[in-house]
């Protein structure tokens, strides 16, 4: 399977501070990546290098080929490369179905030609309806985003970023927040997008890694230290050392 992202000695410094260092490891196509480690590791700082928030000191960004270490994040986003947050902004007071079709206008436009402006609109909330159906919101389409509950926002989060149809999806902590129902819903969730999506997910809670990844990254102290199954994960003597006396992996 090839790599679809390659990360190639990411280093960022913060003053004194290294909170990513010679970072590598790469996302095949078609898998579900997790990135793991313990608070303090650098995930969020390289999740930002990954999606061009931030540049880094030293290193490159491979996407499909392309180095887009120089490219702005909204350039990496027109290339398919996306975080749910970079190119989707829930409107709390538009419903969830006007929610869902300005997504899939700003991926693929609307003609304001008079005749074909009605079959258009037509054919743009069918889809968003689709997709509102597709992440378990049909019963929701018509409330104000607002109104969700927070699982439910978050389940709206990733229809939004499904109707832009990136290549690849940077998930940061998508059940955050959420209590055991609410992660089950979003754990079958991403179970059921599997094969439409390319996913980098960042999450704590190890269960939800170990029944989605396909690979598991450990970042310590900015560094890379293992990538693997899970099994390979789990088994991993500097993986083990690195989270003695944690509760979780994560």
């Amino acid at each position: 399977m090839t790599a679809l992202l390659q990360i190639d000695g990411l280093v960022k410094r913060f003053g004194g501070l290294t909170a990513t260092d010679q970072a590598r490891f790469d996302v095949r196509h078609g898998e579900v990546h997790a990135l793991i480690g313990p608070n303090g590791a650098g995930k969020t700082t390289l999740i930002h290098q990954i999606s061009g928030a931030l540049a880094p000191d030293a290193g490159r960004v491979i996407f499909d080929g392309e180095d887009v270490t120089a490219i702005p994040m909204h350039g990496r986003v027109l290339r398919g490369l996306a975080r749910s947050y970079q190119i989707t902004s829930i409107f709390k007071r538009m419903s969830v179905l006007d929610n869902l079709a300005l997504a899939v206008q700003a991926r693929s436009g609307t003609s304001f030609r008079f005749w074909a402006r009605a079959r258009a609109e037509r054919e743009r909330y069918d889809e968003a309806a689709a997709i509102g159906q597709r992440v378990g919101l049909a019963d929701r389409l018509h409330a104000q985003a607002g109104a969700l509950a927070h699982g439910e926002q978050r389940q709206l989060e990733v229809g939004l970023a499904v109707a832009t149809k990136p290549k690849l999806l940077l998930l940061d902590e998508p059940m955050a927040g959420m209590g055991p129902e609410e992660s089950e819903a979003m754990v079958l969730l991403l179970q059921s997008l599997r094969s439409e999506l390319t996913v980098l997910l960042v999450e704590h809670d190890m269960d939800a890694v170990f029944r989605l990844a396909d690979r598991v990254s450990t970042l310590v102290s900015g560094r890379v230290i293992a990538t693997g199954t899970v099994q390979e994960i789990r088994e991993h003597p500097e993986v083990k050392k690195a989270y003695l006396g944690e509760e979780e992996v994560a």
